[in-house]
Order: structure tokens, then sequence, then C-alpha cells
């Protein structure tokens, strides 16, 4: 299994581009199969959850070519509405292939999906709103089927703004007879995306961004090309290790406005942060102020999936801050493995006090999941000594080569 070895004490200076966000092409990919046409997407990140989609839409018949960053995609030779079972399982985000195949099918058969193991993630909405739509739904043994005679528009308050079954819903919606109004609707970045990429298609869909989201159903897509937003989160992490290696870094094809509440929260610990269009410039302070209250939040709040990374920040920071995690249960898994290198965290249930320590010092730590992982590292990175951060099979889930990303930035560290 492979791991990461890091010799900590360099700042991450220089330039670097971000990635295409993990989080937008996995629905996207989804998309695809709904027009049964071809559609070239780009700006297409090396992650291992790309990998697991890619290979899930060949099993059921896709035709796939892949040069660089841009995929070319026919789904019109599909033929199987029975998504394998150990790919699913190795992935959550699998779960929107469940509209996208009642959108062309009107049936789909699928196992509950895997994941990241940070607390649980019901799919109740996703088949509940579903279910509205006219499809009807059997469980058992550990599989879904569901089989529509014909989907119908509705109008769905969602309990959370779910991310996935918003997107679930958008999917399935998008060929569905009459108008679907979606109150409540997850607002991040990634469902504009994919509203963005299912209207070239021909879809009419309006409202991604705000609590409302309206689809009228039309019978017939087309496949189109599109090129994928830039990952806020990697951009996130990359700022958070400028700031804790006192570092100074320019981020190249960024969307600012999907960042707002990572910068205000640099800011808070006195890091330097200049916007010029579609790059950042970060300078580290010198020293790190500790943040009050740091409060997870769906977007436009504080993303959960940055927790881990300010964790690991604030781990080193003057003073004690308090992370609030209201998003996930059971999401301070890294705090154990950032306490064996020196920080001084204790945790309450969905509460972290983060009393901040003169230095890490490396160690042997595990990365339990995605973006925990990603903490490891930029604390590796600070810390005296070497760290070596194990199973990094979940960082690459997330992340393109971070390795070689933080080497181009300075930083001493090698993959093994």
């Amino acid at each position: 299994m492979e791991k990461y070895l890091i010799q900590g004490g360099n700042k991450l200076q220089g330039e670097v581009k971000i990635t295409g966000a993990k989080n937008s092409v996995l629905p996207i990919l989804a998309a695809t199969v709904i027009s049964g046409g071809k559609s070239i997407i780009s700006n297409i990140p090396k992650l291992q959850d790309v990998s697991v989609m890619a290979e899930i839409l060949k099993v059921i018949g896709s035709k796939i070519d892949r040069d660089g960053d841009t995929m070319t995609i026919d789904t019109g030779p599909i033929g199987s509405i029975h998504l394998p079972e150990e790919l699913v399982r190795e992935m959550r985000s699998s779960i929107v292939l469940m509209g996208a195949l009642l959108a062309r099918f009107g049936e789909v058969n699928v196992s509950f999906p895997g994941g990241c193991e940070i607390g649980p993630r019901p799919i109740d909405l996703h088949l509940k709103s579903l279910r509205q739509m006219g499809v009807e739904i059997e469980e058992a043994h550990g599989f879904i089927y569901c089989k529509a005679k014909e989907l119908i528009g509705a109008d769905i308050q969602l309990d959370y703004p779910s991310v996935g079954a918003t997107e679930n819903i958008m999917l399935a919606a998008v060929r569905a007879k009459g108008i679907t109004v979606i109150r409540n609707s997850a607002r991040e970045p990634e469902i504009m995306d994919l509203q963005d990429y299912l209207n070239k298609c021909g879809a009419k869909i309006k409202g991604a961004g705000t609590s409302i989201i309206t689809i009228e159903g039309v019978e017939v897509l087309r496949g189109c090309n599109h090129k994928i937003i830039a990952d806020r989160i990697v951009a996130g992490t990359l700022m958070a290790g400028a700031v804790m290696t006192k570092g100074k870094i320019i981020l190249k094809d960024i969307v600012t406005e999907h960042l707002q509440s990572t910068i205000a929260k640099l800011r808070e610990t006195g890091a330097n942060v200049i916007v010029n269009g579609n790059s950042m410039m970060i300078i580290g302070p010198k020293n790190i102020n500790s943040i009050e209250i740091l409060q997870t939040l769906p977007f436009p709040g504080f993303p959960t999936d940055m927790q881990a990374q300010f964790m690991a920040m604030l781990s080193i920071a003057d003073g004690t801050s308090i992370i609030n995690e209201t998003v996930f249960e059971n999401r301070f898994k890294h705090a154990e493995e950032l306490t064996r290198m020196g920080a001084n965290i204790k945790t309450f249930g969905k509460v972290s006090v983060v009393k901040g320590v003169k230095k890490l010092t490396g160690a042997r730590v595990y990365a339990k999941d995605l973006r925990g992982g990603a903490a490891l590292v930029l604390a590796g990175l600070v810390a005296e000594g070497k760290t070596e951060v194990e199973n990094i099979y979940h960082i690459n889930r997330g992340y393109e080569n971070l390795h070689e990303t933080l080497r181009s930035l300075g930083a001493e560290i090698s993959c093994i």
C-alpha cells in the first residue's frame, strides 16, 4: 500500500493551476447517460473516484476514450440498468446514477453505496423524492430496485439541502412529464455546473445556486462539450498549506466566488489573500491567529470538506479555536492522528477544541478518510522531522498527485 514520506520545514512557494472539481465531474459523468449521445468533457482530474465512475459506465455499456484531461463518452450502447455492486460500494457518488438511469430507461437496480466512513449519510431523501415523481422502489438484501412507468414532475421540499438528493432529482426530472420544483435545494457550485452541462444538452433548468430549482421536462437530450469547474476544496487545501508553512503561493484557474467562506476564515488567521480575477495570491502570516468559532455549514457556509485541513492549521495557531461540525457525524477521526504529532485537540461529539501548540513532530499516521488524509499531509509539511502518512488510497480519491503538486511548490515529499 502506498504512503507519503514528508520532511517538514519547507515553505510552499510558487504557482499552481487548480484541477477540475471531483464533486462536479462525478454527477456530470452520470448525467451523460441520459442523452444516449456523445459528450466531450474536459478539465477532468486524474482521481480514483473518477476511474471508478468511468468503470461503472463502461460495465453497463458506455464507450469511453480518455486523452489527458478530456473524456469522450458515448452512452448510446448502454444496455444494462444493473449497476456493478463491487464498484458502487467503493464510491458514494455512484448513487446519482439512479436518477440518470431512471431518466433514460425508467428503471435501475443498485446496491447501497460506499465511500468515506465519516458518519451516516442516508439516502432516504433521494428515495422519498423519487417516489414523489412516480417511482416505485423496492429495498431488499442491500439493493434498491426502482421502476417508473412514467416520471412525473413534482413539487419537492427537501428536509435538508442534500447535494446528492438535489442532483438525483435534477437528473430524473430533466425527462419527466411536466415541471419539477426542488425547494431547499443544495446551493453548491457543483450543482450550478451540473445545471450548465444539462442545459447545454437541451434541458430546461433554472435556479441552481439558489434554494429553489425549477426543471421543465423535455423529451430529448443530446450530448455536448463541457469544461468542469475548478476544485474549490483542492484550492482551499493548498491555501491552508501556504498559511501553515508561512509561504506565498498563487492559484490559477479558480472561481473566487466559490471560495469566499474559506478566504474569510483564512483572513481571520492573519493571512493576506489577494484576489485578481481567476487567480489568487495567499501569503502566510508570521504567526497564525486562532479562530474563535469555525462552524461547517452547507454552501455558502464553511465547507465540511475543509474542516480537517483547518484543524491541522489551527493546531499550530496562537490560542484556542473551537470547531463545530454540523454536516457529518464522526468527522473528527483525523484529530486522533494529529495528536500523535503533538497537537492538543479534545473532541466532544460534534465539537472540537483545538489549543495551538508551538510545534508538531513527525510521526507515522494513518489516513482514515479523504480530507482527514489531506490534513495529515499538511501537518507533515510543518512538523519537525519525518512524517509517514499511510493509507493514501483515500487521498488519491480526491487529489490528483498531491505529492507532485506540493513538491512543485517546494515541499519535500515523496510517494513510495
